[in-house]
């Protein structure tokens, strides 16, 4: 809403943002295979991850009360961050992400994170049977209040190689104004796509389906062009003759719309 609304009581509505990435690779043999994934797991580990979220934390104007991190074996990582809005002073700073953190805050507070909260989750995979692996990104961005998680979406797409993007976005509950009106949604919204940059968005194919009156909205992206270059691990496009290039294209267009389609292609 364009005018600031005068509520009885604290803003409940929770909005929730939530999404998967995926970034696909053409990588031939179990060596190469493993060797990608090794690649994945150093270039997004648990500190570059938790670097992302604080960054996220700043953009919608939260401040930080816990991280939690951890990098897994034989592969992906993990990062929840429980956040809240409301400014501190300068003194008390969270050295992990320089934001604020409360002061004394115990361990135990990390349980509270269905209220506001951050977190991401890597799973890079493949099958020694095929050669196109992936590296799925899920994406949760939960607050309460006015802060919305929508002003951090583009910052969270161009954060990663993403061919493939699902989002869902929800308002729950509802708030009061000073005459005890109800309010079930604070902000106009038609589509996720408003949120999303133009020039990001002339890059994918993108399809909606809303449920208005639900406040939810769903919007899935898949990358237009294949540049075959970008998508191969340790080998140049121009070791290839044409036909390879045409197959492996194919292969990763395939990959590309089951992900995007949510079933196999026979």
């Amino acid at each position: 809403m364009e005018q600031k609304l005068s509520l009885y009581g604290f803003n409940n509505l929770t909005k929730t943002l939530s999404f998967n990435i995926y970034d696909i690779c053409y990588a031939k043999g179990q060596k190469e295979q493993k060797d990608y994934i090794e690649y994945i797991d150093e270039q997004y580990n648990s500190e570059r991850l938790t670097k992302i979220l604080c960054d996220v934390t700043e953009m919608i104007g939260a401040r930080v009360l816990n991280i939690s991190k951890q990098d897994y074996e034989p592969q992906g990582a993990s990062v929840n961050v429980l956040i809240a809005e409301k400014e501190l002073d300068k003194e008390s700073i969270d050295p992990s992400c320089n934001l604020g953190r409360l002061p004394d805050t115990p361990e135990i507070i990390h349980a509270h994170l269905d209220k506001s909260h951050v977190t991401v989750h890597t799973f890079p995979e493949y099958h020694p049977d095929n050669s196109i692996s992936t590296f799925r990104v899920d994406i949760d961005v939960s607050t309460c209040g006015t802060i919305s998680p929508l002003n951090a979406l583009n910052y969270l797409i161009a954060s990663f190689d993403s061919d493939i993007i699902t989002i869902d976005y929800r308002v729950r509950g509802f708030t009061r104004d000073v005459l005890g009106k109800k309010f079930f949604i604070d902000h106009n919204i038609t589509s996720i796509q408003d949120y999303i940059d133009k020039s990001t968005l002339t890059r994918y194919d993108a399809m909606d389906v809303n449920v208005y009156q639900s406040n939810i909205f769903h919007t899935k992206l898949l990358i237009k062009e294949i540049d075959l270059q970008n998508y191969l691990f340790k080998k140049d496009v121009y070791e290839l003759d044409p036909k390879q290039r045409l197959d492996i294209t194919d292969s990763l267009r395939r990959e590309m719309i089951e992900i995007y389609s949510g079933m196999n292609i026979y």
